[in-house]
Formats: C-alpha cells, sequence, structure tokens
C-alpha cells in the first residue's frame, strides 16, 4: 500500500480503541486493566489487553499482547501505541519498553490516557540508549 492510500487513523480513535480493550482484561489479582492498541505502519490497528495469572511471572502485559498479535500477523513496523487504564498513567513496563524496542528502535509515540487525561512521549524518551537490533551489528 502506497503512502497516498494508507488509512488515516487519528489519535483519538487510537485511543478510544486502547480504553474499549479494559473490557477484556482479565486482571483478577491487581485489579489494574490495561489496554493498548498499537498502529502499524500500514495503518493496521493490533489491540491487546493484560491477562494476569496466578503465577504471576506468566502475566502479559496489553502491550506485548498487542505487539505479539501485530507479529504473529505479519506485521514488523510500528508507528504509534495507544495505552489506556484507570487510576493513574499506565506507562508501559520496562519489559514492554524492550519489546516494542526491538520492532522500533524507539522511534515509537506513546500514547497513554487515564480518567480523561492524556500524556504523549516517545519510546526513545522512555528507553533512552536502548538495546535493539542494531547493538549486535
Amino acid at each position: 500500500m502506497n503512502e497516498a492510500n494508507k488509512p488515516t487513523v487519528t489519535d483519538e480513535k487510537l485511543l478510544e480503541i486502547a480504553v474499549s480493550m479494559l473490557d477484556y482484561s482479565y486482571s483478577p489479582y491487581s485489579h489494574y486493566p490495561v489496554g493498548a492498541a498499537l498502529l502499524s505502519e500500514d495503518g493496521r490497528i493490533f489491540t491487546g489487553c493484560n491477562v494476569e495469572n496466578a503465577a504471576f511471572g506468566n502475566t502479559l502485559c496489553a502491550e506485548r499482547t498487542a505487539l505479539c498479535k501485530a507479529v504473529s500477523e505479519g506485521a514488523r513496523k510500528f508507528t504509534t501505541i495507544a495505552i489506556a487504564s484507570r487510576g493513574s498513567a499506565p506507562f508501559p513496563c520496562g519489559a514492554c519498553r524492550q519489546s516494542l524496542y526491538e520492532f522500533t528502535a524507539g522511534k515509537l509515540r506513546v500514547l497513554v490516557t487515564w480518567d480523561g487525561h492524556v500524556r504523549e512521549t516517545t519510546l526513545s524518551a522512555l528507553l533512552p540508549e536502548g538495546f535493539g537490533p542494531s547493538s549486535l551489528e
């Protein structure tokens, strides 16, 4: 798909989709639902929610759920991720930052929303001097 035919997805729409994913969260332990919407370069949106587990180390964050869905569908380049929750700003954890860095080299816009608030940053601001594929060359 060329640039002229690429669908346009607004930040508001991406945030709305992330908020809608809160309904699917499985968070019986933390009671902190998180939803995510990951926008690929070709305009596709991949969603995710957090899926907790009694063996806490097996818990999956919303961001990595969306990323795994995207990669399993052939997407490898991303422009923006929207992350939603309630009560506090749902910035991605360290594991999610590292996983997203693998595919974006830090060039990812990060939108977070909670209780009507919205903040924007970049992955490189959240993970300065990140380690990725180019670090192994």
